[in-house]
């Protein structure tokens, strides 16, 4: 397929982050029209041709104000399904923060396995390719799916942003729970060779029964060390605070954290608008909520907006992705 086959959407959702993919291509956001009707009904549709062509839809799946991750969902289906009937030669759903990819297993007797659902519904309408940032299970994401499911990592930005913070004095990263240590791990592997010196690991303890996180203790050594604190989302920022607090205890010098996805819901600013946390790092993979301070002056923001133009550019080159994943 030649340049002018490559088409861009971005629901409205999602509106300044496809303006930014779409920019850093070189080219505008393709025209589409959202409507809203009475009784709570909507419709998308797209403004120009599809028909034959290689077709990018990005749509963040988060819940906000006025508009869940279940609307925001069925609008990107619906829209999908439009694209496919209106000819599109193949479409890929751009999904920086994917809805119910927590919920990737039964924890309990009966219970739904979100994750697997909601990739049904994107094969059913059609959906050639999916392609997410830093999911939460990448083994249960991709067998979740029968289609290409790709996943991007948000780690070479925070490897690049941090290794300057780190230069100097031994750093140590941290996983906040066990679940997370591959993550952690390959984190730890990137910043070592971009700093060319060993990096120490840690990870925390952690205990969740009916709803209640605890668990304090630190499994490595962080005494006198810079830590950063790594994960894939921050949603209350329970989990984010009891660890840094875990290092602090233990000695460490400095307490940075990194988070692909900042949710910051369930009373986020109070539990960590005093915490032990120097700096906290996310991506835009949902829009930076007003914070108050003193949390505002110790939230930064990395753009994704790069990463996923690569991507986009890459697919429809028919080029792999695997050097975006390695650094």
């Amino acid at each position: 397929m030649g340049r002018e086959d490559l088409c861009v959407f971005s629901l409205n959702a999602s509106r300044g982050l496809g303006e930014r993919i779409a920019a850093q291509l070189g080219q505008p956001l393709a025209e589409h029209e959202e409507r809203e009707f009475e009784d709570g009904e909507h419709k998308a549709r797209p403004l120009e041709s599809v028909r034959g062509r290689d077709v990018y839809v990005v749509q963040s799946l988060h819940g906000e104000t006025g508009a869940s991750a279940n609307d925001k969902l069925v609008r990107l289906l619906f829209f999908i399904a439009a694209l496919k009937d209106a000819s599109a030669a193949r479409v890929t759903a751009l999904v920086p923060y994917l809805a119910y990819a927590r919920k990737d297993r039964r924890s309990k007797p009966r219970d739904p396995v979100g994750s697997r659902y909601v990739a049904q519904l994107f094969e059913s309408l059609g959906t050639d390719r999916i392609v997410s940032l830093d999911v939460h299970n990448i083994a249960a994401y991709q067998n979740a799916f029968r289609i290409p499911a790709e996943q991007l990592e948000a780690r070479p930005l925070f490897v690049a942003r941090f290794a300057p913070a780190l230069a100097r004095g031994d750093v140590v990263v941290v996983s906040p729970d066990v679940g997370g240590a591959k993550r952690a791990e390959a984190l730890r592997a990137s910043l070592a060779r971009r700093l060319g010196r060993s990096v120490g690991m840690a990870f925390i303890e952690k205990y969740r029964s009916g709803g209640v996180v605890s668990g304090d203790a630190v499994v490595g050594d962080v005494d006198g060390k810079s830590v950063l604190i790594v994960d894939d989302l921050v949603s209350s920022g329970t989990t984010l605070a009891r660890a840094a607090a875990a290092c602090r205890s233990r000695g460490a010098a400095r307490v940075f954290a990194a988070a692909t996805h900042g949710v910051f819901g369930g009373g986020a600013e109070h539990i960590l608008g005093d915490c032990a946390l120097d700096a906290l790092v996310v991506t835009d993979s949902i829009p930076a909520p007003r914070l108050a301070p003193p949390l505002r002056e110790r939230v930064e923001v990395l753009g994704i907006a790069p990463l996923f133009a690569e991507a986009i550019r890459r697919l429809h080159e028919e080029r792999s992705l695997l050097d975006l994943l390695c650094d």
